[in-house]
């Protein structure tokens, strides 16, 4: 009886079946092509002795390489979750299919979190994979390993990026009411964060007053430093840097942590209070 399992048990199986699931649709056998082609193929080029890289990028360490290669997996990944679960609910929704659901002897607010984690380990667990494919290319070329902790660091930041977006965007198909409002919607979203973030920064910098028109004085990497904190990619971003001796961005460790955790809990709250509230 399903009311016989443990709410973690039950939490956990239905996380699976999600992600089976989502794992099996067209979706993902477009996705996985990407991101074996974006991070293996990334990981590789900046690892080679002979790549014709800019003056001002550094790929003279394993890390220095992975941070390179999360370029790559900002655009790629964070694609694949706004591909997979952008009408996550919203289909549901519509097809009549999340009533059925909501009519079983299970609480909403697993069904919600089964829903959220299901999505996340659908893009999740084969971008860590290839990055673990990633990290043994880089020694063929460098003969050198990461860091035990570099490693630890660079997937623990990438698994937390991907359910930031996980939860916005479930968040956002909640909201939505229909399939084009949900397209909308989720790759609106993306685009604001992947593509027009920098024009956000510039915009508030010229209203605090902030000179923009030499974006590498210190004043202005500090400003954008801190508004990057309200952004999951610009985040991602400063946690890799943490690591990195050659950017002057870093910002104190008690400011990521609380943005870390911030991000971690706020979007996905808000989703499950959402998602409980729903009317099928």
């Amino acid at each position: 009886m399903i009311t016989e399992i443990s709410p973690i048990k039950l939490l956990l199986k239905l996380s699976l079946l999600e992600f089976r699931k989502n794992f099996l649709t067209l979706r993902m056998g477009v996705l996985l092509p990407i991101l074996i082609l974006f991070i293996l193929g990334s990981s590789w080029g900046f690892s080679d002795e002979n790549a014709n890289l800019p003056a001002e990028v550094n790929a003279n360490n394993p890390f220095e390489v992975l941070f390179l290669t999360s370029l790559f997996i900002l655009f790629s990944s964070t694609l694949g979750i706004v591909l997979v679960g952008f009408d996550g609910i919203s289909k549901k929704r519509i097809s009549g299919l999340l009533a059925i659901e909501f009519c079983q002897p299970i609480s909403k607010r697993i069904l919600g979190l089964s829903q959220l984690f299901g999505l996340w380990l659908t893009v999740t667990i084969p971008t860590i994979i290839l990055s673990l494919f990633a990290v043994v290319l880089i020694f063929k070329q460098m003969n050198m390993w990461p860091s035990l902790a570099e490693l630890i660091l660079f997937i623990f930041a990438t698994s937390m990026l991907l359910f930031w977006y996980s939860s916005i965007q479930l968040l956002v198909s909640c909201l939505a009411r229909d399939m084009g409002s949900a397209v909308t919607l989720g790759v609106g979203t993306w685009l604001l964060f992947t593509m027009i973030w920098l024009l956000v920064t510039a915009l508030l910098a010229t209203v605090f007053g902030v000179d923009v028109t030499n974006t590498s004085n210190e004043k202005f990497i500090s400003f954008s430093s801190k508004v990057d904190l309200f952004s999951p990619n610009g985040l991602y971003q400063l946690l890799l840097e943490s690591q990195l001796e050659n950017l002057s961005r870093k910002l104190p460790a008690w400011m990521l942590v609380l943005a870390t955790i911030s991000w971690s809990l706020i979007p996905s709250t808000f989703f499950v209070w959402i998602f409980t509230k729903l009317r099928a």
